[in-house]
């Protein structure tokens, strides 16, 4: 027998159910995210992925399930809708909207160079023709993705793809900062496009840090696809770099030259804006697929910069047929000292070394 609400109890459980909604959702007059300042919540992270066929039938949907099952805030995706070769075809964007629209949290993301600019290795390919189509399907309106959206503050078109949030006392932003040197190697190198679009990345960084100070936010979180190397202990798919000056040490073995560095003036802007915020400073990026939680940002003089940590997602492991899809939580205290807390989340479903118990 279906039980009778009174309009007063009705109401109640009305207001419990959308409760949900409010905890993410920014507003002009909100700053908080409609979030109590000292409330903790869970943000789920996740990125470069699927890499072939097992990943997108499988091992994605049983990620999507986890994170749902863990009731987060917001998620995010840190770019690379798929592996870097093969097409672009549209279909590749559509069908990530439907993945991110499967997630019951806010979903938020940011392009990952395979989504562009690695497509001109396909013939008659223009990747930034790519990208445009990827922001009228993506980041087509000011709300995230997911089934229950936010708004979030959007940079000035042609940059629609970087967003800034704020839920309870952490601001969030999203950077178009791409692995392939930032578009200044690989196939089609565009000199002209990096430098218009890393002046609008490094803006809306400090745009994003100013922000941050004036709602006198606790902690700062941005998100972005490429690993930039950040010292000389990750040769591995990243440049390695002086940590002092934050110069590029690789060299071309074919010109015996360096190579084009997409990312010192961003890396630069970042550690003078962690430095003068002075609280926590997450960085989060994929790219070179290998998690790890450190911190190797370093201060001009060679002292480590300890209000700064750097997160990098899960991604495809070597093996093509593998399905090695896990994600990151990162638990938000704003009353703690240190803010964020963090947890590499192993899907059970897809244990692929050591079967669940």
């Amino acid at each position: 027998m279906r039980p009778v609400l009174t309009p007063v109890l009705a109401s109640l459980l009305a207001a419990a159910a959308t409760a949900g909604v409010a905890v993410a959702a920014r507003t002009a007059d909100d700053p908080h995210g409609g979030a109590h300042p000292s409330e903790a919540y869970s943000v789920g992270l996740w990125g470069d992925l699927p890499y072939n066929a097992v990943q997108k039938t499988v091992g994605v949907p049983h990620l999507i399930s986890d994170m749902n099952r863990q009731k987060l805030a917001f998620t995010v995706n840190d770019g690379d809708l798929k592996a870097g070769s093969g097409p672009c075809a549209d279909s590749l964007y559509t069908e990530a909207k439907a993945r991110f629209n499967s997630l019951e949290a806010p979903a938020a993301f940011t392009p990952g160079d395979n989504d562009w600019t690695d497509c001109d290795r396909n013939p008659g390919v223009n990747s930034l023709e790519r990208l445009q189509f990827e922001r009228s399907v993506l980041f087509d309106t000011p709300f995230s993705l997911g089934q229950r959206p936010m708004r979030q503050e959007v940079q000035a078109a042609p940059y629609v793809e970087n967003r800034r949030w704020t839920v309870g006392r952490v601001t969030y932003l999203t950077l178009n900062v791409q692995g392939s040197c930032n578009n200044l190697c690989d196939t089609a190198p565009d000199p002209d496009e990096f430098a218009a679009r890393n002046a609008a990345d490094i803006a809306w960084l400090k745009a994003g840090f100013a922000q941050a100070q004036g709602d006198g936010s606790v902690g700062v979180m941005v998100i972005f696809q490429a690993n930039p190397g950040w010292d000389a202990t990750d040769p591995t798919r990243a440049p390695t770099r002086d940590a002092k000056t934050l110069v590029e040490n690789d060299i071309d073995p074919k010109t015996n030259a360096p190579f084009p560095d997409g990312f010192k003036d961003f890396l630069v802007e970042l550690r003078a804006q962690t430095i003068a915020f002075r609280r926590p400073v997450v960085a989060v990026h994929g790219d070179s697929h290998y998690p790890r939680i450190d911190k190797p940002l370093l201060d001009a003089s060679g002292r480590r910069l300890e209000n700064f940590t750097r997160l990098e997602t899960f991604g495809d492991h070597a093996e093509n047929d593998n399905n090695d899809v896990q994600w990151m939580r990162v638990d938000v205290d704003p009353r703690s000292r240190e803010v964020f807390s963090f947890q590499p989340q192993i899907v059970p479903a897809n244990r692929t070394a050591v079967p669940a118990p």
